[in-house]
């Protein structure tokens, strides 16, 4: 069933990456939609609360589709291509084993401790 689970997040991805072809995004997208939410770790610096607070935030699907679905109506498309860029990352690092944080600290995630082996 994870393989299933992270396919589908890999789809996801994916999809993110073709409505940025589609919709003739700007090149520098494409490294912000790999990279940019991961600025939200300099959270941890000043702790894990704060820290796992800033990732959630940045990571946050719900939000994504929040901001989508408000550029497409407002016919915004930097909110739309934001929100699309949140979620190919959020899906990206979920594919790739990274979840949600829990406040105890970076590796604990709702999707299970990274690093962790299963048994």
């Amino acid at each position: 069933m994870k393989a299933v689970l992270k396919l589908e997040e890999l789809g996801m991805f994916l999809a993110c990456i073709f409505l940025l072809y589609i919709f003739d995004a700007a090149w520098w997208m494409y490294p912000l939609l790999l990279l940019g939410p991961d600025i939200s770790m300099l959270g941890y610096l000043a702790g894990n609360k704060t820290g796992a607070w800033s990732y959630n935030l940045f990571h946050h699907k719900g939000i994504a589709a929040i901001l989508i679905t408000t550029g497409v109506y407002a016919n915004a498309d930097e909110l739309f291509f934001i929100g699309v860029i949140l979620l190919g990352h959020a899906s990206m690092d979920r594919a790739a084993g990274y979840g949600l944080k829990y406040e105890n600290g970076f590796k604990f995630t709702h999707l299970g401790e990274i690093g962790k082996k299963p048994l």
